[in-house]
C-alpha cells in the first residue's frame, strides 16, 4: 500500500514551508500517528549532526524534533553547502561526495536523484505518513529541468501539493497566482490548495480576496495563518531577525555577521535569555562596545576572516581584549583565534596558508575528511555544567594552546578547545554549548565584568530545548486553530489506518 504523503510548496522562499512542516509533524505526532519529515534537496549553511552520524539541513532536524525523532540523514538526502558564490559542497546522505559549481551541479541532479528516492522508500517502509517540504519556489523556469526539489519530486512519487505564500511581504495573491501559472497542467492538478501565511489584520477584510482566490484558481484556501511573533524556532539558513523582549539586560554579547556564517543558530540562545542583550553586527554597521564577542562558524573560514580584517574587526578584538572583555570562538571561529591556517588542499580557494588573529597559540590545518559526530562533556568552567552537542568541521588544530582545553568530552575523557592563559578567551570545535541551562549559565556567568550589575547575582536558569518544544506545540495549536486540518488530514487518507510498520530508521 502506498505511503500517505503530502507536499508544502511556497511561492518564494522564507514563505513558511519548513514552519508548516515542523507544525504537521508535531500535530501528527500528537495524534498517535508515526510521522516522518522530508525534504529532497535544502540549500543551507545552518546544519545539524545525525544519528547516523551524518549532516542534514536544520530546519529539518526541528522538524524531526516535532515528530518525536532523532535527526536522520534520511530525512534530508541532499544537502547543498554553498562555499562561494558560484560554488557548493555536495553531501549526499550525510556525506561530502563532491564540490560544484550552480552549472555542474544541474547537471548532475539526474545522478542525486536515485539517493533522494532511495531515502523516499526506506521512510515510506518505516513511518505511517511523510510531510515533504520543497525549496525555494517550483516556478523557478532556469531550475524546472531536472528537478529534484519541488514538483520534479512530486510527479516522481505521485503526492499531493499544498501551496504556502506569505502575506506579510506583500503580493500574496499575485504570488499564488502567478505561481499557478507558470506550473504545467499537470502540476497544477496537483496543487490541492492554499495556505496564507504570517497574517496581520482582521480577516474579514480578506474574506474577499480569499473568495476571488478560490473562483479564480477552483482551488480552495485551507486558512490563513496569523504572524506568530516570539517563536523560538530553527531557521533552515537566514539569520533570525527578531529580538526576543529584554526584560533587563545585564551583558552585552555581539557577533560578525560575516558572509559564509554558518551554525547561526548556536547563538539564539543569547537572543532567547531575557538578561542579555544579543545581535549580529553586518555592515556597514561598525562593531559597538561590549562584554561579549562571539565568533561563530564559518563555511569558509579563510575569506571570513579576511572579511574580519577588512571591516576592522582584528583591530576592535584587540582593543576589546585589552580593555578586559571576553571572547568566544566556536568552530571557524576558534581556527580564525590561532596563529594561522592552512590550506595544503587548496579547499578554500587557492593552496596556501593566511595569518589567524594570533590571539591563541595554535594553528589550524584544513583536511579533506570532515568532522561529524554527536558529543556530550562538561565545559572546563566552575561546577563543570555538562552539554550535549555536535562536531562539523574540516581541520585539525593543534599547539601549545590546547593543553588548557574549554571542554573535557564524555567521548574516552578526549578533550577540546582552548582557553587563554588570563581567562579571557574560550575556544571549541563543539556546537550547541549555549543550548543546555547549566552551561549557558556558567558561560554567561564566565562572560560577565567582574564588577557592576552583571557581576550583582547568578543569571537566570533558561532552558532553550524546553523553550523550543513549547514553541513547537505553540506553533501546532495555532495551526490547528486557523487551517482547516480535518480536509488537510484527509489528504493523508489511511494514516489511522495502516498496518503496522517496522521501527523507525536506527541510527
Amino acid at each position: 500500500m502506498k505511503t500517505p504523503s503530502l507536499m508544502v510548496q511556497g511561492c518564494t522562499s522564507d514563505s513558511g514551508k519548513s514552519t508548516l512542516v515542523a507544525a504537521f509533524c508535531r500535530i501528527l505526532h500528537r495524534r498517535g500517528v508515526r510521522v516522518a519529515p522530508f525534504k529532497p534537496q535544502n540549500m543551507a549553511l545552518n546544519a545539524a549532526v545525525t544519528v547516523d552520524g551524518g549532516e542534514i539541513g536544520r530546519a529539518q532536524a526541528l522538524q524531526a524534533l516535532a515528530a518525536g525523532l532523532e535527526a536522520h540523514t534520511d530525512f534530508n538526502p541532499i544537502l547543498l553547502k554553498p562555499s562561494t558564490d558560484r560554488q557548493a559542497q555536495v553531501i549526499i546522505h550525510g556525506r561530502v561526495v563532491t564540490q560544484l559549481d550552480a552549472r555542474a551541479y544541474h547537471a548532475y541532479k539526474p545522478q542525486a536523484m536515485p539517493a533522494v528516492l532511495a531515502s523516499w522508500e526506506r521512510l515510506c517502509a518505516c513511518y505511517q505518513c511523510v510531510v515533504i517540504e520543497g525549496a525555494g519556489s517550483p516556478a523557478e523556469i532556469n531550475l524546472r529541468d531536472h528537478d529534484i526539489a519541488n514538483m520534479g519530486f512530486a510527479e516522481a512519487v505521485d503526492c499531493p501539493v499544498l501551496l504556502v505564500a506569505d502575506i506579510d511581504r506583500g503580493g500574496v495573491f499575485a504570488h499564488l497566482v502567478g505561481t499557478l501559472e507558470l506550473l504545467s497542467a499537470s502540476e497544477r492538478a496537483r496543487i490541492v490548495g492554499f495556505v496564507i501565511n504570517r497574517f496581520r489584520g482582521d480577516l474579514a477584510i480578506l474574506a474577499p480576496g480569499l473568495d476571488w482566490l478560490e473562483h479564480r484558481t477552483g482551488k480552495p484556501v485551507f486558512g490563513v495563518l496569523p504572524y506568530l511573533h516570539g517563536l523560538y524556532l530553527d531557521a533552515e539558513d537566514a539569520r533570525a531577525s527578531s529580538v526576543f523582549e529584554q526584560r533587563s539586560a545585564r551583558l552585552k554579547v555581539i557577533a560578525p555577521a560575516y558572509p559564509r556564517l554558518s551554525n547561526h543558530n548556536d547563538l539564539d540562545p543569547l537572543r532567547l535569555h531575557p538578561e542579555v542583550d544579543f545581535r549580529f553586527v553586518a555592515l556597514p554597521e561598525a562593531p559597538p562596545p561590549a562584554d561579549l564577542v562571539v565568533l561563530p562558524g564559518s563555511k569558509a573560514v579563510r575569506a571570513d576572516l579576511a572579511w574580519l580584517r577588512a571591516h576592522g574587526w582584528e583591530e576592535y578584538l584587540k582593543r576589546h581584549l585589552r580593555y578586559g572583555g571576553k571572547l568566544i570562538g566556536l568552530c571557524g571561529g576558534m581556527q580564525m583565534l590561532g596563529k594561522a591556517l592552512h590550506d595544503p588542499l587548496g579547499l578554500e580557494g587557492e593552496v596556501g596558508s593566511v595569518a589567524g588573529l594570533g590571539v591563541l597559540d595554535l594553528t589550524t590545518t584544513l583536511g579533506e575528511t570532515k568532522q561529524l559526530r554527536q558529543v556530550s562533556g562538561h565545559v572546563c568552567l566552575l561546577d563543570a555544567p555538562a552539554f550535549v552537542g555536535y562536531e562539523i568541521h574540516q581541520g585539525i588544530s593543534s599547539g601549545p594552546a590546547l593543553e588548557q582545553p574549554a571542554v573535557r568530552l564524555d567521548d574516552g575523557g578526549r578533550d577540546d578547545g582552548a582557553q587563554s592563559p588570563d581567562g579571557q578567551i574560550l575556544a571549541t570545535y563543539c556546537h550547541g554549548l549555549f543550548d543546555h541551562p547549566d552551561a549557558l549559565a556558567a558561560l554567561l556567568r564566565w562572560a560577565a565584568p567582574e564588577t557592576g550589575n552583571a557581576a550583582a547575582a547568578p543569571f537566570l536558569r533558561v532552558d532553550p530545548l524546553a523553550r523550543r518544544q513549547a514553541d513547537l506545540d505553540r506553533l501546532a495549536d495555532a495551526v490547528e486553530a486557523a487551517l482547516d486540518m480535518d480536509k488537510i488530514l484527509a489528504l493523508l487518507v489511511g494514516i489511522h489506518a495502516s498496518p503496522p510498520r517496522p521501527e523507525p530508521l536506527p541510527g
